[in-house]
Parts: structure tokens; sequence; C-alpha cells
């Protein structure tokens, strides 16, 4: 990375002020080692993405950054309701992936006999693994109900309890979705798929809090020092991954008919006013309620197997927060509160205090942030700040970040001998891919460490807790 493009105007940020076609700046977040490794993708993506109509500034890279689909994964840009544009890859292809993070009532010891059983039993239960699907089949009427409600539809079917909607981003629900939208073969391929992980770098961990960085806020968030809590890294499946496939080359093909100039076939958007770009957004409304969804009976089946295992744990929602969407937001720009359209890929929203979203118990402290690391090393839990608002639209980074492609981490790493060093630190693995497990070493991806602590830095969310996995189900 060619520092020079970049000035540094605080702790972990830095500007590229805007030059060429770009429309606005962009702003790099992270401490100067992180910056240096940037790849030319990466920041030539964050180009396109402040050359495209609309643009309200800056377009921000978090500390995870890496180079995407036309947009940089930890990308966020936002856009001007009448003038912008909606970019499907600005979505990315798993449409609402995301973290919700579940308390025990646990301690850490409470699981030293068990742990392998209730693995075994969380892998035997929750199916895993590309295209795996489980008993929940959804047709027609059915699966439309679903994308409609989102989790209030799995809550209403029995998987989880009514007090769990408030405590997920917009109640569990995205009114903008229309399943008439729904490419015919998306609505196919999540047939079968409701209530799995996937696979890839999604994940089921029982983890255990190591530390705590601000004991309000973790009071408020109601965690302790050796507690144990629950994390479901997944999103929508094959039906996100369907229709960013088919509204992609839609896009692009109509781009020339709307008057937009791609510097790149793969940052392919359409007007947010246009009939396209309606339409695409009913269908991301769809998928976002998919995978919110799915996490809700992944979650009440994680209860199920808790209460075979460990009768006395009681598992409560933090809190349920996705990295790949785009919403509709209100931001001051210039002066004047604006509706803007904003694209969270691979970033998480990340509200600060008193915002009018948040659950009561919430207001005082900012929204739980769930961020997620790789295989084996800490995940945290972060609060918004609200700082955020103004310097990143209420967003902040969403895990480690690859700096290292799946096909490279084959050739790199042997997936059995991952899974028994991770095994000797006494983390316990079940994947049924040893290919996903080579794919998915920590040595893959970026410290966590070093990006929350560029989070932190920049102003964008605070730590409030440090988790380690106990253990980990892989697809």
């Amino acid at each position: 990375m060619n520092i020079k493009l970049l000035k540094q105007e605080a702790p972990c940020r830095w500007r590229m002020e805007k030059y060429g076609p770009m429309r606005v700046d962009g702003l790099f977040f992270g401490n100067k080692d992180i910056i240096l490794e940037l790849d030319e993708t990466t920041v030539s993506q964050v180009r396109d993405v402040a050359s495209l109509p609309g643009v309200v500034g800056p377009v921000c890279a978090m500390p995870d950054a890496h180079s995407g689909y036309g947009f940089p994964i930890g990308g966020v840009g936002a856009f001007d309701e009448k003038h912008g544009v909606i970019s499907a890859g600005g979505v990315g292809f798993d449409i609402s992936c995301g973290v919700r993070t579940l308390t025990t009532g646990l301690k850490k010891q409470d699981l030293i006999t068990c742990d392998a059983k209730l693995a075994d039993l969380i892998f035997q239960r929750i199916p895993s693994g590309a295209g795996v699907g489980g008993d929940i089949i959804l047709e027609g009427d059915q699966l439309d109900e679903m994308l409609i409600g989102g989790a209030s539809w799995a809550v209403g079917q029995g998987f989880g309890k009514p007090e769990d909607l408030g405590r997920i981003e917009k109640h569990g629900r995205s009114l903008l979705a229309d399943p008439s939208k729904v490419p015919p073969k998306a609505k196919q391929r999540m047939r079968k798929q409701m209530g799995s992980l996937g696979s890839g770098n999604h994940y089921l961990e029982v983890q255990y809090i190591e530390e705590i960085y601000d004991a309000d806020k973790a009071a408020a968030f109601d965690i302790e020092v050796d507690d144990v809590v629950v994390s479901i890294h997944c999103g929508s499946r094959g039906l996100g991954h369907q229709i960013a496939k088919e509204y992609l080359p839609m896009m692009a093909e109509k781009a020339l008919e709307f008057g937009i100039i791609l510097p790149h076939k793969d940052i392919a958007c359409a007007p947010i006013s246009s009939e396209l770009g309606q339409d695409y957004l009913g269908a991301m409304g769809a998928g976002i309620n998919c995978a919110l969804a799915n996490r809700q009976v992944i979650a009440h089946l994680v209860r199920e197997c808790f209460a075979e295992i460990l009768p006395q744990a009681d598992l409560k929602l933090l809190y349920d927060v996705s990295h790949n969407t785009c919403q509709r937001e209100i931001y001051k720009v210039n002066g004047k509160n604006k509706k803007l359209w904003v694209h969270r890929k691979g970033a998480t929203r990340a509200l600060g205090p008193n915002h009018p979203e948040l659950p009561r118990e919430f207001k005082k402290h900012g929204q739980p942030v769930i961020i997620g690391g790789s295989m084996g090393t800490a995940s945290y839990i972060l609060a918004g700040t609200k700082q955020a608002a103004e310097i990143s639209f209420s967003s902040c980074c969403h895990g480690a970040g690859r700096v290292m492609s799946r096909s490279k981490a084959r050739k790199s790493f042997k997936g059995n001998k991952i899974q028994k060093e991770l095994s000797r630190s006494g983390i316990t693995i079940r994947s049924g891919s040893i290919r996903g497990i080579a794919e998915e070493a920590p040595l893959a991806y970026k410290c966590v460490d070093m990006i929350i602590e560029s989070t932190q830095l920049a102003g964008i969310a605070e730590k409030v807790a440090r988790l380690r996995p106990i253990l980990c189900i892989k697809g």
C-alpha cells in the first residue's frame, strides 16, 4: 500500500482525499501496520465506491478490510435516497450474514466434563456444510411467510421466545421484504436449508468470557468473567447467494441505460428509485429475514441441546446484528438530517448511546456489537459509540479479516494438524470438512486483537469483553 495517498487525521484514522472520478473522500481505519498491509485492490475498490452517483462521504474501510466482489469486504458506503444507487455487490452474496450471542447462566467450569458430549450433540442436531439442509422443509406460502416475517415468523412457529425479538436488529424483521422479487431458484435453494449453518467462515462457538474491559457496560449486557456464552455466525444460505448472483448481471446490463459509468462491472448498481433498484431492495429484505429466521431457529436448537446435557442452563439472547446489509438510516449531512441508504459489507452496525432503536436496557451504554475472530482465536463484544455516527455512519469492523485466500490456506495448512493443535490448546472442533478447517486456519486471518484495538482507538466502538472458544462447530 502506498501510504502517501493517505493522510492520518486521528489515531487509526487515515483519509484519502478525493481525486479523479471520486465524488467523496475515502476513510481507512487501522494502525500503521494494518494500513501498510492493505492491498491495492482494496484501495481501488474504495475509490470505485466513492465514484458512484449519489454517494455521501466518506466511503469507509474498516480495520479488517480486504478485497471483495466490487465493494471491499469491511466497506461502508452511504447513498442519498433521491440520487443514489443500490448495489448487490455492496451487500454481498451472503445477505444479512451476522452474529448472535446468547448468555447461558453457566460458568466455564460447568463444561469441564461435558464439552465433548455437548459438541457432539450440537454437531448432530444443527446441520452444517456446503449445501447441507435439515429437517425443516418450507414450500410455497410457508416459505414466503418466513421471508416476510423473519425472526418473528420463527418465534411464531415455536422457535424461541417473544422476548428474543427486542434483542435483534430491527426487531428481527425487515419491512423491505417482498418475496415476489426473490428469484424462483433462490427459493428452491432455501427449501431445506432453514436452521443450518452452511460452510466457509460460518460457525457456532461455545465460548467463555476471558476478560472484561468495561464493568458498567458488561453489567448492562449481563456478562461476567468466566461466563459461558454461545455465538452463532451464519446468514441467508443459498437464498441470499442466488439473489446476488441473479441481480448483479441485471444491474450491470442496465447500467448504461441508467446513465451510470461503472468503474468495474463487479460494482454493478441501479438507482435506488428505479424499478430494478426497488426490486432488489424487496429481494434483499427477504434475504435479511431469511438470515434472521435462520439464526433464530439455530438458537432454538442450541437451547434444546443445552437442556439435554446442562438442564440448569438458561440461554438468553444478548444481541443479534448483521454485517452484510443495506439499511435506510438518518444521518446529519452538512448540518441537516438526511435519509441515506447505508451499505455495510463485512461491517457491523454500531449504534451509540441513546439511539431510538436500542432496547431500554442498552440506551445508556450503546448497542452490543458482536465481533467474531478466526477459528481458535478470541472474539469480542463491543459497544457502539455516539461519535461513530459522525465518523463511520455508525459502523465498525466485523471480524479478523482474511489475509490469505482459501486456496492458499489449503496449500499452507493441514486440516487434521490444525484440529489437533486446537485440541491441545483446549478447543474442541467438530466439522464435516477437514478441507474447511484448513481454509479457516487462524493464520489465514489478520490478528483480531489488533483489529479491535484499532477500532477502539478510532472511536467507532469500545471494548466490553474478550471471549475465548471452548468448542467450535464448523461446516
